[in-house]
């Protein structure tokens, strides 16, 4: 009787966590670094690739899609851009995440003009296909 309850105890804690994988927040900083990659070298295909297809960002009043991004901005090519980010919290609901960063952004532009932006944003994400994906990014310049 004993060895019964002690196999029941174990398959109800393998059973328990082969069911509940616990995910990993860093998987979430992952696809939003990569996103911020993908607008550096301008690659439509990048950006779509980590995003859903509903996905939208709001800057400063602005609204931006990943087409706005690269294809109505084609100055931006000559810009170069680096982005530090200070995660403040990342969260894991089910197949829903967001995280609340600060963005520090260093541009240099036509290899003389140099400019530094801090933001305050938010990502959240869903996961579509057993892949995180950046679902809506919203930005502000903070004073």
């Amino acid at each position: 009787m004993k060895s019964i309850i002690v196999l029941i105890a174990v398959c109800f804690v393998l059973f328990f966590n082969c069911s509940h994988e616990v995910e990993n927040p860093e998987l979430l900083k992952k696809v939003l670094i990569n996103y911020f990659d993908g607008i550096k070298t301008q690659d439509l295909d990048e950006l779509n690739r980590l995003t859903t297809e509903d996905f939208v960002l709001f800057e400063n009043g602005l609204i931006w899609t990943n087409d706005s991004l690269v294809r109505e901005n084609p100055k931006m090519k000559s810009v170069k851009r680096h982005w530090q980010f200070d995660f403040k919290s990342v969260e894991i609901n089910g197949d829903y995440g967001d995280i609340v960063y600060y963005n520090h952004g260093s541009f240099v532009i036509n290899d003389s003009i140099y400019r530094e932006i801090d933001w305050l944003e938010s990502a959240t994400f869903k996961k579509v296909n057993d892949q995180w994906k950046l679902k809506f990014l919203h930005s502000t310049v903070r004073k």
